[in-house]
């Protein structure tokens, strides 16, 4: 299936921006900064106001008229290294806007800095927070993308375990679920992924870890017991040295009875959703997800 003439444009600028560069995680941080200052741009009709959970930096990304009582619980990616408010607004902005949902963002901790469990604590204490402030878990959707896909799973096991209300459902764009990097298309998707490195990875993966093993299955999910878990959507790309993290959790959670949906986009790279209306195949991959969010919290 061939690709917009957008997605060929962008997909050779991400390739000399991104990955054609060999850059230490200060640098690498810099250069999300700087990128935020030109890609960062909210989509028209959405208000984005500054927030504080429990301490944890956040952003309520609002649309007009959305419903006061339904949100998405957004965790970004970064590889648990990088990432946050600046990064991902341009990205929630457009699925905010897409849905129509209110969307949270919070700026969970980093590693190296505060490694394995910080990330998942300030995760569910959001989630947490987000019941105290009398959203029912049926109303609430937790989504992630890359890392923060992994997270988001990582979370719903967490509160499995915890006893707490699931949220409606679960989706995850191009997660990172097995930080064992052990899936083939890390060596049969090399040349085709855009953006990502294994070599980068398995430095994020160290770093996150630390001392727990990286298969740990709030670690990599894809080595849990999923049963139970809510409804799950999947997109990812063709393209992505991580597309086997989303075929194999795939086919293990329908395995385990999780109502699970997987779509694979032909020729698209890691989160091409983060472009939003730039790109024909990003804002299609929102309107799914927009219909699975109004389908799993009753719209």
């Amino acid at each position: 299936m061939s690709i917009s003439l957008q997605a060929r444009f962008w997909r050779i600028i991400l390739r000399t921006v991104i990955k054609g560069q060999r850059l230490s995680l200060p640098q690498k941080r810099d250069q999300q900064t700087q990128n935020a200052k030109f890609l960062n741009r909210p989509a028209a009709g959405i208000a984005i106001a500054p927030a504080l959970v429990e301490g944890i930096p956040a952003a309520w990304i609002q649309p007009e008229n959305a419903p006061p009582n339904k949100v998405i619980l957004y965790l970004h990616g970064g590889g648990y290294v990088l990432g946050g408010l600046q990064s991902h607004q341009m990205l929630c902005s457009a699925l905010a806007k897409h849905s129509g949902f209110n969307l949270l963002l919070p700026e969970y901790r980093l590693a190296p800095e505060h490694p394995f469990p910080a990330a998942l604590q300030d995760a569910n204490q959001t989630y947490a927070w987000l019941l105290q402030q009398g959203y029912k878990p049926e109303n609430i959707l937790l989504a992630g993308d890359s890392a923060g896909g992994g997270l988001a799973v990582a979370t719903a096991l967490h509160l499995r375990e915890s006893g707490t209300p699931l949220p409606a459902a679960l989706v995850c764009l191009s997660p990172w679920l097995d930080l064992t990097l052990s899936g083939q298309s890390h060596q049969t998707q090399e040349n085709a992924e855009v953006l990502l490195r294994t070599e980068d990875l398995q430095t994020w993966a160290s770093l996150y870890a630390v001392h727990h093993n990286p298969a740990h299955p709030l670690l990599s999910p894809l080595h849990a017991d999923l049963r139970g878990l809510p409804p799950l959507l999947i997109q990812v790309g063709s393209d992505e040295i991580l597309l086997d993290d989303s075929r194999r959790f795939a086919q293990k959670a329908m395995e385990q009875g999780v109502t699970t949906t997987l779509h694979i986009w032909q020729g698209m790279w890691h989160v091409w959703h983060t472009l939003g209306d730039f790109m024909p195949e990003s804002r299609q991959a929102l309107d799914g997800i927009a219909q699975f969010a109004r389908q799993a919290c009753g719209e």
